[in-house]
């Protein structure tokens, strides 16, 4: 059986090197190239792109591959839509005018949230433990101490 001790532990890293990230307004300055990064999409955007990506574009995000005079190039990741849900996207690259974007996003590491899942991880997995008896007390005596009981006579 495995040391419960470990087992929290080995959660508990687990969820810190996943970690959460959260999207933060990128304000003042460009992204930077390499970056992970979001982008909202304007009316004319959800326009310009429809062809390629659908016409209900709320959000695009992926890895900023290269930015010019003509605009990003990105390595889209996930595709938000406008009535909720998203897409998942393996890397495929999309060119994005500046003028059909909004705001700007920079991925960036969330020590709270990191820490808040972590917690909830070690809980959980101890809470599996202590609720299936699978921590034992190494004893396997049962108390009895005697010759067993016959239950009909309550007698030896």
């Amino acid at each position: 059986m495995t040391n419960p001790g470990r087992l929290v532990g080995i959660v508990a890293l687990a969820a810190s090197a996943m970690g959460c990230y959260t999207l933060q307004p990128i304000r003042g300055v460009e992204p930077k190239v390499g970056s992970s990064v979001a982008f909202d999409v304007n009316d004319a955007g959800r326009v310009a792109l429809g062809g390629t990506m659908g016409p209900e574009i709320a959000q695009v995000e992926g890895q900023l591959v290269e930015k010019d005079n003509e605009g990003f190039l990105l390595a889209v990741s996930t595709v938000r839509l406008l009535r909720g849900g998203e897409q998942s996207w393996t890397g495929e690259k999309v060119r994005l005018n500046p003028t059909h974007l909004g705001t700007a996003y920079a991925r960036e590491f969330s020590l709270g949230r990191t820490l808040a899942m972590s917690a909830l991880s070690i809980g959980a997995v101890g809470a599996v433990i202590l609720t299936r008896s699978l921590v034992g007390s190494g004893n396997d005596d049962d108390g009895g101490g005697g010759p067993p009981v016959d239950a009909r006579l309550g007698r030896p």
